[in-house]
């Protein structure tokens, strides 16, 4: 099994209502390429069944959204978590509180 293939697989066990990050998503697939991880997700083939919009920097900030750091799509990526019930204060997601590490 691919690499992508893995953080697709592992990123579709977190649900609604809560996030993971980067550096969660890599080592539960088995990497250290927290970067790549994001790469792997800019071109996530089956969105919305794999929520990439639920994957967040390891300090709680939004991070990206579909290749876009800034803009509309990271306005969607908010307004998608807090349709889960996420909250989202300037930017940032408490970790404490949201984060899916995948020991749950």
């Amino acid at each position: 099994m691919s690499l992508a293939e893995k953080v697709y697989l592992k990123l579709r066990e977190v649900p609604r209502g809560k996030v993971t990050t980067y550096k969660w998503l890599a080592e539960v697939a088995g990497s250290k390429g927290y970067r790549l991880v994001g790469q792997i997700l800019k071109r996530n083939p089956d969105a919305p069944r794999t929520p990439c919009h639920r994957v967040v920097s390891s300090n709680g900030k939004i991070g990206g959204f579909g290749g876009e750091r800034s803009g509309k799509r990271i306005e969607e990526k908010i307004r998608m978590l807090e349709q889960e019930g996420v909250e989202v204060e300037k930017g940032v997601i408490d970790l404490e509180q949201y984060g899916f590490d995948f020991k749950e």
